[in-house]
């Protein structure tokens, strides 16, 4: 009884009449490995054999039909043979995961602490890094996005003087004007506090909101 033989679903075949080559892929990244060029011996004969058919026909062609059946029978024993030899020598190049069943490279693709593939198990020190390479990025584009006046604003400022709307007129205020556009009243008279921005009562000398003293 004949040896049964394993097969995967990240390979692609890549034999010709004239021979047998396989190449597997990781099903994570892609990369993978191309076994040798494996020579089918019987081509040759029945190469001439179709030739002899093609020139002279009669005899000729009877004899290059049967051989060409032949050489169809072994090119398939061959080819089981040849698919079965590049198992061998790739397949300890991957690891299937018990989790998701996918064919892993294990140079790349292969978490071996875990005993799972990095799709299932990722490297947490990798998925920080990318995470807080994201994180930068995220701050890049919204520092971007910011208007430039507010570019040069100091801790300071952000503490003080910054109002959503002007107390006089109740207009929202669109930027960090020194006057209200609607009617013209200072937004940035009065104190306020340093430390939590609350709007100082005159001659204080400590915020009634935090606590503060007042510089």
């Amino acid at each position: 009884m004949g040896r049964e033989i394993q097969f995967t679903t990240n390979y692609s075949d890549l034999s010709t009449d004239n021979g047998f080559q396989f190449e597997f892929r990781c099903m994570r990244c892609g990369s993978g490995y191309r076994t040798e060029f494996d020579a089918f011996e019987l081509s040759a004969a029945t190469n001439v054999l179709d030739g002899a058919s093609g020139l002279f026909g009669g005899v000729f062609g009877r004899a290059a039909d049967v051989a060409q059946r032949a050489k169809s029978a072994a090119w398939e024993k061959a080819s089981d043979k040849a698919f079965a030899k590049a198992q061998q020598q790739i397949m300890p190049k991957f690891v299937q995961c018990p989790r998701c069943s996918a064919w892993m490279c294990r140079e790349h693709c292969w978490n071996e602490k875990k005993g799972l593939c990095k799709q299932c198990a990722p490297d947490l020190g990798v998925e920080m890094a990318a995470a807080q390479a994201s994180r930068s990025v995220e701050e890049v584009w919204a520092h971007a996005k910011m208007a430039e006046e507010d570019k040069h604003l100091t801790d300071q400022d952000w503490r003080e003087g910054i109002v959503a709307s002007c107390p006089s007129c109740g207009a929202p205020q669109a930027t960090n004007a020194k006057f209200c556009a609607q009617c013209g009243a200072d937004l940035k008279s009065g104190k306020h506090c340093t430390q939590c921005g609350t709007k100082l009562q005159p001659g204080a000398r400590f915020c009634n909101e935090c606590g503060s003293p007042v510089t």
